[in-house]
């Protein structure tokens, strides 16, 4: 899954239907996503928040340069999966940095999904309404 390169250190990182193709290298702190500035792609600040969690925990905030390509589900499952892309980019590049990022939970692949929808009623949980008479 993770590699380096000529362009950095390479890393997929998954969170529900999302996918995101992680690329990092020291550099200034640049950080695109899917050819945009991150500010610009998630105008939510959470999700940004989310994204740079890895980083501070390393202690690393703009002293990485990362290039995302992000594909399906919505934002908030995009930032689950850079993030996880992110961290085990990270782990490619220096090793010392996979204690403090396991410890926090980022290496861990967050299984939750949506549960599928069940014949005879109109959610996964709900039923339909029970009519005595």
């Amino acid at each position: 899954m993770a590699k380096s390169g000529t362009d950095g250190f390479y890393a997929t990182g998954r969170r529900k239907e999302a996918t995101a193709r992680v690329w990092v290298k020291p550099g200034a702190g640049s950080m695109m996503i899917n050819g945009r500035p991150m500010d610009e792609y998630f105008g939510r600040e959470t999700s940004i928040m989310v994204i740079n969690q890895p980083l501070q925990v390393l202690e690393q905030m703009g002293k990485v340069d990362m290039t995302v390509n992000v594909r399906g589900g919505g934002l908030s499952g995009q930032a689950g999966a850079i993030r996880h892309g992110l961290s085990r980019a990270l782990c490619r590049m220096n090793g010392e940095f996979r204690s403090p990022l396991k410890k926090a939970g980022f290496l861990t692949r967050d299984a939750r999904a949506v549960e599928r929808k069940k014949s005879g009623q109109p959610g996964a949980r709900k039923r339909f309404q029970f009519s005595k008479r």
